[in-house]
């Protein structure tokens, strides 16, 4: 998995864009349709095309928006398109198809596959997630079933006969700590800035941020100080951190901004594309994003850190 994603040569941005998929052009997004329509034909199932859907005779809906995404950054380009497509349809009727895994998993079978995943706000149904827990703005923790083929993110009536949620919780942060680190590059730049970032296939390498601290000292072998660390979890398979000890952190998290924005443009399981301040456990954040563009953004405890790190008043 690369660490900053460069996509195929294709049509460029000064061709007519696809309303519900910006990355594609019109001639592209209208490919892409076709793929996935002969994807799900080839399946043995008759869909109906809508802009970021698809919708089948029984009214089940299909979003377009992870394939999409997955599509737009496969660097081979829309030559592997259809073979992306017939691969997702064939995972997706399974899934949905099949009986589900909660009848056929052991209890303690689903408990040892249970995983903590932070998504964001816009992917929660708050009336099927009560459980779920806050961790920053817009983000938030539920629990997930990790299955062959695909995730379950497991709802409050899928929970009740599994046990007490804060109980399966402490189960899912446990197998979370225990998955292996996949990959890590380090990033360098002139002037001070330094973070590590962390890649991976699994689907919770971001959601790691809730085990920063066995995180950070499996990758350094080193503890986070009481000052806490620089993160940023642009998409699922990807999450960055500064450990904060000096004045690096200024040139760190000026980097980070760009890298979490740009990270989270586009990509399948997109997460946040701002950076945060780790202390304790708790997720501040401290960057935004307005119509003027990036900007960093900190309350009065970080810029004291800052302060007294630099030795300014």
């Amino acid at each position: 998995m690369r660490l900053f994603r460069r996509g195929p040569k294709r049509d460029g941005r000064d061709t007519p864009r696809d309303p519900a998929f910006s990355f594609f052009s019109v001639g592209e997004a209208a490919l892409f349709r076709s793929q996935v329509r002969e994807a799900f034909a080839e399946h043995g199932l008759e869909v109906t095309l809508y802009a970021d859907m698809v919708t089948d005779s029984s009214g089940r809906r299909f979003g377009l928006g992870n394939l999409a995404a997955v599509c737009h950054n496969d660097e081979r380009g829309p030559r592997v398109w259809g073979d992306l497509a017939r691969r997702h349809a064939g995972m997706v009727l399974r899934t949905m198809d099949g009986p589900s895994a909660l009848d056929t998993l052991e209890p303690e079978q689903i408990r040892a596959q249970l995983y903590p995943r932070v998504i964001s706000e816009d992917s929660l149904d708050p009336q099927a997630f009560g459980y779920a827990r806050s961790v920053a703005p817009g983000l938030y923790e539920v629990l997930a079933l990790d299955l062959p083929e695909s995730v379950m993110m497991l709802t409050d009536e899928a929970l009740e006969p599994l046990g007490e949620v804060g109980w399966l919780r402490d189960r899912a942060l446990r197998n979370l700590r225990e998955l292996p680190v996949e990959g890590r590059e380090t990033v360098k730049e002139p002037g001070g800035t330094r973070f590590e970032v962390v890649l991976g296939d699994s689907f919770y390498t971001a959601s790691r941020v809730l085990a920063l601290e066995s995180l950070v000292r499996e990758v350094t072998g080193e503890l986070i100080p009481p000052e806490g660390a620089l993160v940023a979890m642009p998409f699922r398979h990807q999450l960055a951190f500064h450990v904060i000890r000096d004045a690096t952190v200024i040139p760190s998290l000026t980097s980070m901004v760009s890298f979490a924005a740009e990270g989270y443009e586009d990509t399948p399981g997109a997460v946040s594309p701002y950076v945060y301040w780790w202390r304790g456990g708790t997720l501040t954040q401290l960057s935004a994003k307005d119509e003027e563009g990036l900007r960093i953004v900190v309350g009065d405890d970080f810029q004291e850190l800052l302060e007294r790190l630099t030795g300014k008043d």
